[in-house]
């Protein structure tokens, strides 16, 4: 598992280089959310097919404890072989990068 600030994910998105993935809950991505394709945690690894292997993959959550977790699920059963993980969540997101994003 490979971390990644939210600034160096906003250049990658930009660049058309990284896919970010949300996995949040449903009602969580419905509060707020960065644009990213979303795909919950639980239904992951039966959606993987969904995700676009030719950029870079970068798990998304609240603070970045669910996507380390599932990110070390994904390295151990050998899913993918680079998954990177955004340092801090949409938090580190709203306050680093887009400040107006308000998740309550």
């Amino acid at each position: 598992m490979l971390l990644i600030s939210p600034q160096e994910c906003q250049i990658g998105i930009n660049n058309n280089q990284i896919e970010i993935i949300d996995i949040r809950e449903l009602y969580e991505f419905e509060i707020a959310n960065i644009s990213s394709k979303h795909i919950p945690m639980a239904d992951f690894t039966a959606r993987i097919s969904e995700l676009d292997l030719t950029k870079k993959t970068v798990l998304m959550c609240r603070s970045g404890k669910r996507a380390e977790a599932l990110a070390n699920l994904i390295t151990t059963e050998g899913l993918i072989n680079e998954i990177f993980v955004m340092n801090g969540g949409i938090l580190a997101w709203i306050e680093t990068v887009d400040t107006s994003l308000k998740l309550d």
